[in-house]
C-alpha cells in the first residue's frame, strides 16, 4: 500500500511554478534572451502557413469540397480558444517548453512526460511533413523553368508512385539545421523574412484566385456534410501548430511576459485570414474534381487560371520559402523541447548542452535533424499530417485544461497578466473542440499514435523515472 501510494505520488509530482519560472542555478547554459515581439509573430505565422495551405489543401478539398473553407475556419476556432489558454499561461510563465512546462506545473510528471512525447511528436512529424510538402514544389518550379521533374524514385517516399527516397525532403531538413545550428536570432530573422514573403505571394494567389472565381464551383457546398467538413479539419489542423511554437520560445523572448500572449493573438489573426481567403479563391477557382491525387495544387490553379508560367514560377518559389521557413520553426520548436526535458532529467542530459559559442543545443539539434530526415524521406504526407494533427490536439487540450487546474491552485500568477475571457467557458469549449477535432481522424492514426504512446511510457520506465532532478 505504502509502495504504490509513493509511485503514485511520484507520478503526480509536479514541478514547483518558482523553479519552472527561475530557472535552476547550476544547470547547463541558458538559452540567449534575442526575439523580439515581432520576431516570435513571425515565428507563430511561419510555423503555421506552409504546407497546411500550399499542399494538405489538395488532400482537404476532396473530403470537404468548397466546405473546405469552413474545415478551416473550423480549425482556426479551435486553435482560437486554445490560443487564448497558452497567452494566460504564457504570460504566468513565460519560459521555454510550452505545453510540457505547463503540464508539469500542474497536472504532474507522468502527464508531463506524455505531453512531451507529444509534442516531439507533434514538431518532428509536422517538419517531415512539411519537408515533404517542400520536394513537392521543388518538382513543380523544376516543370514550369525546365520541363523536367525530379525522377520519381527519389522524389516520392517508398510505395508511392514507384519512389524509393525523398531527397528533396531530406535535403530540407539538413539545410534547416545548418541555420539552427547559427543561433537563434539569426535563424528567428531568416524567418521572419520568409515570413513576409510568403504572406506577399499569397496575396497575389487570392488576388489572381478571385480574378477567375466562379460561384457555380461552391455547388455543393458541403457534399459530404459535416462529417467531411470536421474530417478535412482534423487533418489540416496540425498546420495550426504555430501558436505553441511561440511558446518554445519563452526563454529566447526579450520581453516574455508581454510579448508571448501578444505574438500568440497577433500570429492567429493574420493565420485565420490568410487560410480562409486562400481556401476561398482555390475552390472558387477551379471544380472540386480537379483537386483530386493534385500535387503542388495553388501553383497549378495559377498555371490553368492564367495559361501561363510565370505565376506558378512565383508561387511555387514562395511555397519553397514558406514551407522552408514552417518547417524551420517546428525543428526549432521540437529541439526547444528536447532541451527543456533533458534539464528536467527526463531525456539524456547531452540534449540540453548549449554550445557557448552559438548558445544553440547544436547536439540536439543535430540528432533531431538526422531523425527529421530519415522520416521526412521515408514516409508519405498524408500519414504524416494526420498524425500530427492528434499530437497537436492532444498538447493543446492538456493547455486548455492546465489553464482551469493553474487558477484553482495559483490564482495569483494570473493577477495582472493576460486572463482568458469567459473564464472556464473558453477553456472547457477548447478541450471540447479538440476532442470533437480528434475524433474525426482515421483509425490508422490512433494504431499508430498508440505505439507512440506505449514507446513513450517504455522509456519513462527505463530512463525517465531513474533520472529526473527533481528526485535530486
Amino acid at each position: 500500500m505504502d509502495i504504490s501510494r509513493s509511485v503514485s505520488r511520484r507520478l503526480l509530482r509536479t514541478k514547483p511554478i518558482e523553479v519552472t519560472i527561475a530557472g535552476e542555478a547550476g544547470k547547463p547554459r541558458p538559452l540567449a534572451r534575442s526575439i523580439t515581439l515581432f520576431q516570435l509573430t513571425m515565428l507563430g505565422v511561419g510555423c503555421t502557413i506552409g504546407t497546411g495551405i500550399f499542399v494538405i489543401l489538395g488532400d482537404a478539398v476532396p473530403k470537404a469540397g468548397p466546405g473546405v473553407v469552413l474545415s478551416f475556419a473550423l480549425a482556426g476556432i479551435t486553435a482560437a480558444l486554445t490560443a487564448l489558454c497558452f497567452a494566460e499561461l504564457a504570460a504566468a510563465m513565460p519560459v521555454a517548453g510550452s505545453s510540457y512546462s505547463y503540464a508539469y506545473a500542474t497536472m504532474g510528471e507522468l502527464v508531463a512526460y506524455l505531453v512531451g512525447s507529444c509534442l516531439v511528436l507533434e514538431y518532428g512529424v509536422s517538419a517531415s511533413t512539411i519537408a515533404v510538402g517542400w520536394g513537392q514544389y521543388i518538382n513543380e518550379l523544376s516543370v514550369d523553368l525546365f520541363d523536367w521533374r525530379l525522377p520519381r524514385e527519389i522524389a516520392n517516399p517508398p510505395g508511392v508512385d514507384g519512389g524509393i527516397l525523398n531527397l528533396p525532403a531530406a535535403i530540407a531538413v539538413f539545410l534547416g539545421g545548418l541555420l539552427l545550428i547559427r543561433g537563434a536570432r539569426e535563424s528567428a530573422g531568416a524567418n521572419a523574412a520568409l515570413v513576409v514573403a510568403k504572406i506577399l505571394v499569397l496575396v497575389m494567389f487570392i488576388a489572381i484566385g478571385f480574378s477567375a472565381f466562379s460561384s457555380a464551383n461552391l455547388h455543393p457546398f458541403m457534399p459530404s456534410g459535416f462529417v467531411g467538413v470536421g474530417g478535412a479539419a482534423s487533418s489540416i489542423f496540425f498546420s495550426f501548430i504555430g501558436i505553441d511554437a511561440i511558446s518554445t520560445a519563452g526563454e529566447e523572448a526579450k520581453n516574455p511576459k508581454r510579448d508571448l500572449p501578444l505574438a500568440i493573438i497577433f500570429s492567429l489573426v493574420i493565420i485565420t485570414a490568410v487560410y480562409v481567403l486562400v481556401s476561398l479563391a482555390a475552390v472558387g477557382a477551379q471544380p472540386v474534381g480537379d483537386f483530386n491525387d493534385t500535387e503542388a495544387s495553388l501553383a497549378q490553379i495559377l498555371r490553368q487560371i492564367t495559361g501561363a508560367t510565370w505565376p506558378s514560377v512565383i508561387l511555387s518559389v514562395g511555397a519553397i520559402i514558406s514551407i522552408f521557413s514552417s518547417m524551420l520553426v517546428c525543428f526549432y520548436g521540437q529541439t526547444r523541447i528536447l532541451c527543456i526535458m533533458a534539464r528536467d532529467g527526463l531525456v539524456p542530459q547531452f540534449l540540453a548542452r548549449v554550445d557557448p559559442r552559438t548558445q544553440t543545443p547544436v547536439r540536439n539539434t543535430v540528432v533531431v535533424g538526422l531523425i527529421l530526415a530519415v522520416t521526412a524521406a521515408m514516409f508519405p504526407l498524408d500519414v504524416l499530417a494526420d498524425l500530427t494533427s492528434l499530437g497537436t490536439l492532444v498538447a493543446f487540450m492538456v493547455v486548455s485544461l492546465a489553464v482551469i487546474i493553474l487558477r484553482r491552485k495559483r490564482p495569483d500568477l494570473s493577477q495582472g497578466g493576460f486572463r482568458v475571457p469567459f473564464y472556464p467557458m473558453t477553456p472547457l469549449l477548447s478541450a471540447g473542440f479538440c476532442l470533437y477535432l480528434i475524433a474525426g481522424l482515421p483509425a490508422q492514426t490512433f494504431v499508430l499514435f498508440g505505439f507512440w504512446v506505449a514507446a513513450t511510457l517504455l522509456l519513462y520506465a527505463c530512463f525517465g523515472w531513474r533520472r529526473p532532478v527533481l528526485s535530486a
